[in-house]
Formats: structure tokens, C-alpha cells, sequence
């Protein structure tokens, strides 16, 4: 059921606010099953505790998210760096999933297992490997099965050495970069793997926000994360994902476990059409990490349905438009707004769009002017674009010149105001 959004005013900036040149219009929603919205111009308060989310979670950080929308049901200190571990990997195999889309590498090129990745994430090095053996040839798409379902460090080891001549260029010069391509601005990477070092650090935000793309953008290739089995050098090893035999329609991504990060997992499951994705970690057991995440997807999919709250090109709102031939220019979303809510239908919505300006003159139709966020009982839900509906010309000369003088006295009152 689609609601339709009155048209939203615009609450005038602190003169910090213009510094920056954002502008918000703030909508404060209550959805109950019949399907009416009320509003008032009120500002948001700062997200609530975990704890109002309606879930008792007990991994120190964790974040379950809707993975169509982006909605996020339930966070507990999802903002918290701690070490990925094996769960660092997803952003190697971005990496060479991203390269492998462009066409810079192929799913047949071999790369060669050096003596480095050979001690340091093979057979001789005790941890997680695909057991490749030193100096043998293996293709982009067996080393990809092998970090994906082994967890094998010395196929990350061999990625990295082959597309970038060794680890820490690959951490810096693409593991970083493409992070923050992606929006992932916190997250930093001293190696392909995961393994100990005090420059691996992630938040299962960002670490949600990266599966969540994976899954999205690369549907040929995320079929590997559920793939129960590997064999290498005439060695088989199971995924070593245990939602993969313990829940209905679980299908990734990754588990994850150092000294210094504790157990985690990335975990994503699809029922009845709806694909949540989990992040935990900084637990203190493998079968706690497996519990955990299996408890708060079932959860997930007990207590929410998706509810559409903006149907797509419907308006939204409007924004300010500096020196015009109109003074505003109507917002549109072009995919429906959808938020995960609770059955009951009890959910208090507040949905704010955000957006710089006022927007300058000449505007074009399609033009991207801001986001719209949807806050859910207190927690954002989810953000999305919108864009101006139609085009607005540029003004007059008189035009243009009242709308600077109308911004220059806002600016000095404001400022006046905050120094009372």
C-alpha cells in the first residue's frame, strides 16, 4: 500500500547549515493499517538505542538489514571499528569481481602461487587455505572458490599479488579505493585476507552495506557463497557458513574469527521473497556466532513486511530553487520508497529529505537534487534519491537578486540568533 506525502515546507537553516549548504525538510509519520500520514515540521532527535528496536541481541556489534531496500531492522553499535577477520575477503572478491565486470581480468587468466602466499596462507601457515600447492598456475575462478568457500588466505594472497605486485599496494591502492567508491568511508585494509594487523578494520554497517552490493550488483558470481563444497589439490573442504545447513533458504556470505575480532559472520537468507542480510561480531564462540545470526534473521522475518511508503515518481516534496523562473522545483523518487515495518503496523516513521541549496538555476528535469531518509522508530531505515520532476530556466536579473538578498538577511538573522 502505497501513502501519499503532503507537500513538505522548508524549515530554515542555521547559518552553519547554509555554510555547509544543506537543507533539510523534516516529515514525522505515523503508519498505522489504514494507511493515513500525519505530519508536522519537527527535527529529528538522534537515533535511539538498539535496545527500542524490539530485538535482544547479544553479539557486542551487529546490524540486520533488508536487502532490496536497505532498510535496517535492528543495529547495535553498528558505527563500532573492530577487526573483519575472514570477513574482510568480501571486499577482495569485490575487487576482482569489479575487475572481472570491466574486463581489466578473466575468470581464465592464471596467476601463480608465489612462495609468499604459499608460507604465509597455504599449507604451512596453520590457518584457513585452499591448500594451493607453490608455484602451480590456478585460475581467477578456482581462486575465487577458494577464498570464498575455503576461506583460503593464500587465494587472497595470490589475487592480490597478481592484479596489484603484492598485498599492501592491493590493500591501499584497491581494496581502499573501491571501498570508498562504494560509500564505505571507515573501513581501512593492511591486507587481502584478513589475517591480524591493526590496519584491518570494518563496522558491520559498512560490512552489511558491502554484502548487500555483492549481492545486488553480482548475481552471476554470488552464487559461489552458497556452494557447499570445494575441492583443491585433491582436498575437499566443506563452506564453512553453517546457516547453509541449519536455515531455510540461508545462501552466504561469510564467517570471519581472529584473537583480536572475536567469531562473526556475514549471513544473508531469502524467505518468501524477502532477503535479509545479518552482520555480527566480537563474540567469544563459533556456535554463538551460528545462534546469533540465525536467531536474528528468524526474527527478522517473524516480526517485518515490506511496506511501501513513496510510490515511484510520485512527489515527494519540493525544493528551493536559487534565481529561478519558479522559486521551487517538485521532488520526485524514481523507485518506490520501500521500508521494512512491523506487522502490527505500530511503526512511527519520520522521513526527512535532505538536499543543498537552494538549488541554482538552471535545474534539469532528472536532475539529482538530494535523498530522502526514512527514519523508523528512531533508527534510519532507509535513503534514497530523488530528483527534480521537471526542468525550472533561469530567472530574471531582478530575479536573481532578490533571491540573494532574501539568503544574505536569512543568513545574518540566523547567525544574529545564535549568538543571543
Amino acid at each position: 500500500m502505497a501513502f501519499r506525502l503532503p507537500s513538505l515546507r522548508r524549515n530554515w537553516p542555521t547559518a552553519s547549515m547554509l555554510a555547509r549548504g544543506l537543507i533539510a525538510t523534516v516529515l514525522v509519520a505515523c503508519i498505522g493499517w489504514g494507511g493515513a500520514l500525519y505530519a508536522a515540521n519537527q527535527s529529528v532527535q538522534g537515533a535511539k538505542k538498539a535496545e527500542d528496536a524490539g530485538f535482544d541481541g547479544d553479539a557486542p556489534t551487529s546490524i540486520l538489514i533488508e536487502a532490496s531496500s536497505g532498510s535496517v531492522l535492528f543495529e547495535k553499535n553498528a558505527d563500532e571499528l573492530r577487526a573483519p577477520s575472514s570477513m574482510m575477503k568480501l571486499m577482495t572478491v569485490e575487487v576482482v569481481f569489479n575487475a572481472i565486470k570491466k574486463g581489466d581480468i578473466k575468470l581464465t587468466d592464471e596467476y601463480r602461487i608465489s612462495e609468499n602466499a604459499w608460507r604465509r596462507g597455504g599449507a604451512p601457515s596453520g590457518g584457513s587455505t585452499m591448500f594451493a600447492a607453490i608455484n602451480s598456475k590456478v585460475s581467477v575462478d578456482d581462486l575465487l572458490h577458494g577464498a570464498i568457500i575455503q576461506s583460503g588466505n593464500d587465494a587472497c594472497i595470490a589475487l592480490a599479488e597478481a592484479m596489484a605486485g603484492n598485498e599492501r599496494i592491493f590493500a591501499a591502492d584497491f581494496m581502499t579505493k573501491r571501498a570508498r567508491e562504494l560509500g564505505l568511508t571507515r573501513s581501512t585494509f593492511a591486507n587481502s585476507n584478513g589475517l591480524p594487523d591493526p590496519g584491518n578494520k570494518m563496522t558491520v554497517r559498512e560490512l552489511g552495506i558491502l554484502a548487500r552490493h555483492i549481492i545486488l550488483d553480482y548475481p552471476e558470481f554470488y552464487k559461489l557463497f552458497g556452494e557447499k563444497e570445494f575441492t583443491w589439490n585433491k582436498i575437499r573442504q566443506p563452506n564453512r557458513n553453517p546457516l547453509l545447513n541449519s536455515m531455510e533458504g540461508a545462501d552466504g556470505l561469510k564467517t570471519g574469527y581472529t584473537k583480536e575480532g572475536g567469531y562473526g559472520m556475514v549471513g544473508s537468507a531469502v524467505q518468501n521473497g524477502t532477503r535479509l542480510i545479518v552482520v555480527v561480531n566480537g563474540l567469544e564462540d563459533a556456535d554463538d556466532r551460528a545462534s546469533e545470526a540465525k536467531k536474528m534473521l528468524e526474527w527478522g522475518f517473524r516480526n517485518f513486511e515490506t511496506r511501501t511508503l513513496i510510490a515511484a515518481e510520485q512527489p515527494v516534496g519540493y525544493a528551493k530553487v536559487f534565481g529561478g523562473e519558479s522559486r521551487s522545483v517538485k521532488l520526485v523518487a524514481k523507485t518506490p520508497v520501500k521500508v521494512m515495518v512491523h506487522k502490527n503496523g505500530s511503526d512511527k516513521l519520520i522521513a526527512r529529505i535532505v538536499y543543498s541549496g537552494p538549488v541554482r538555476a538552471p535545474v534539469e528535469a532528472g536532475q539529482q537534487v538530494g535523498v530522502v531518509k526514512v527514519w523508523r522508530s528512531g533508527n534510519i531505515a532507509v535513503e534514497t534519491p530523488v530528483y527534480a520532476a521537471e526542468s525550472v530556466g533561469t530567472g530574471s536579473t531582478m530575479r536573481r537578486a532578490i533571491d540573494g538578498a532574501s539568503e544574505l538577511v536569512i543568513g545574518m538573522f540566523r547567525a544574529g540568533a545564535e549568538k543571543l
